[in-house]
């Protein structure tokens, strides 16, 4: 039995994979990774064109963020939370320099689910208020109170769920009923139904609104110009707290550190993991407003976690950040993210499978209809029972090109530091699947 056959077998016989049926599992089996690609034990390439789950924001192999673990591992490992080290403070301070003049501190989790988790644990703390509002087109992790935050299908087992999570909807101008004439007008009517559910459910027992600043896995939902305005200003007006899960879409995503940079607006609560240590190591945290971080200066903050602020994943999450900055990632982000844009836009034209194309950035999706006039989805929400989208990423697997889907999205998201040869290179395969998928299904 060679090597890579023994791993495999080792893996299926006793490894849980997550979100998958256990009975018909063929993993990769990887043997080494570098820049954006991955190998595996027989010589074959595959480019990562997801970064694995939106999280290797630099790529595999990054010499500086392993060097800044092996440092830190010759330090030492591990010290209780409650003992200041260098990694941790160095690592808070340069985040809270990068997040907007209002924020002050940094509570630091393990990933984005318990991020999420103590970031709504916070809000209630300090408002003393229990609801809390999240959309239905969103993830925020799949961990009993992220969970419940969530909006998407992965809620559904955990329900009959926690008391006092209210959804809404998000502002999904592509398959809205009404046909606005103007972002504006799109905008203006989100923010209106949101106000006035929330009058229903009486505001003052409304902690937090917590929103992807993009929705992210469920279909890069970008908010109308006007959107996230408004809801700050919902926010303001009733003492609710704004809480920002840029998990997937921060530390350079959108071209930008953070995606609600685009819009101008400060959160009080930003929710972060992913991007901050590209997956070296896991590490996630809570931006905090000073405001709010002074309210815990004479309240007990009742947060707490045994690897909070890990010194290595802070180490790895130093090295990131300075790399994000030294090597210019965003500029390339943006620069990259054009030549995505054009492309995914001339797929649209092209390709009467694809309703709608999204992007910003390098965080993209290719929405995917049976009808462009109807607008109607390839496979229903929240069931595919045909495994039509399975079979499309199964056609992209073969080419090496490898992605995700959800609901009737495919997900386009590379590591930041993608070149544009190495981008239309790999986007010449999504057009070849794409016609394959005309062909078979429309």
């Amino acid at each position: 039995m060679s090597i890579s056959e023994e791993i495999k077998k080792k893996s299926l016989r006793y490894s849980i994979q997550s979100w998958s049926k256990q009975g018909n599992l063929n993993p990769v089996v990887a043997e080494k990774s570098d820049n954006i690609y991955y190998w595996d034990y027989e010589g074959n390439r595959y480019t990562d064109m997801s970064s694995q789950l939106v999280n290797m924001n630099l790529g595999h192999g990054n010499r500086e963020i392993a060097a800044a673990i092996k440092k830190q591992a010759d330090e030492f490992c591990f010290l209780s939370p409650a003992i200041a080290v260098k990694s941790r403070a160095d690592l808070a301070e340069m985040i809270v320099k990068l997040l907007p003049d209002n924020f002050g501190k940094i509570f630091f989790t393990n990933a984005g689910a318990d991020a999420n988790e103590n970031a709504i644990k916070i809000a209630r703390l300090y408002t003393g208020r229990k609801k809390i509002f999240s959309r239905y087109r969103s993830y925020h992790g799949s961990s009993f109170g992220a969970g419940n935050l969530t909006g998407e299908p992965r809620r559904y087992p955990l329900e009959p769920g926690i008391p006092g999570f209210v959804k809404f909807f998000d502002p999904y101008v592509y398959q809205e009923k009404i046909k606005f004439a103007s972002s504006k007008e799109a905008a203006d009517f989100y923010v209106s139904k949101l106000r006035e559910q929330i009058i229903y459910e009486n505001p003052n027992d409304v902690a937090a609104i917590v929103m992807e600043t993009i929705t992210g896995s469920n279909g890069v939902i970008i908010p109308p110009d006007g959107y996230l305005q408004g809801v700050r200003a919902i926010c303001d007006e009733f003492g609710i707290m704004m809480i920002c899960d840029e998990v997937m879409a921060g530390f350079g995503r959108t071209g930008k550190m953070f995606a609600f940079e685009h819009w101008g607006i400060k959160p009080d609560l930003v929710t972060f993991a992913k991007g901050v240590t590209c997956g070296y190591t896991q590490l996630g945290g809570v931006g905090i407003s000073s405001r709010i971080a002074e309210y815990f200066d004479d309240h007990f903050l009742s947060c707490g976690l045994t690897y909070s602020g890990h010194p290595l994943s802070c180490a790895a999450g130093v090295a990131c950040v300075q790399y994000y900055q030294e090597h210019h990632v965003l500029d390339n982000v943006q620069k990259v993210g054009k030549v995505l844009g054009t492309i995914l836009e001339n797929l649209k034209e092209k390709h009467p499978c694809v309703g709608d194309v999204r992007y910003i950035g390098l965080f993209s999706a290719i929405e995917l209809v049976k009808d462009k006039m109807t607008r109607k989805p390839l496979v229903d929400y929240g069931t595919d029972p045909k495994g039509i989208m399975a079979s499309i990423i199964g056609q992209l697997k073969k080419k090496f090109f490898m992605t995700y889907s959800h609901e009737n999205m495919l997900l386009v998201a590379p590591p930041l530091i993608i070149t544009e040869v190495q981008l239309e290179e790999e986007m010449q395969k999504m057009d070849a699947v794409l016609s394959w998928v005309d062909a078979q299904y429309m």
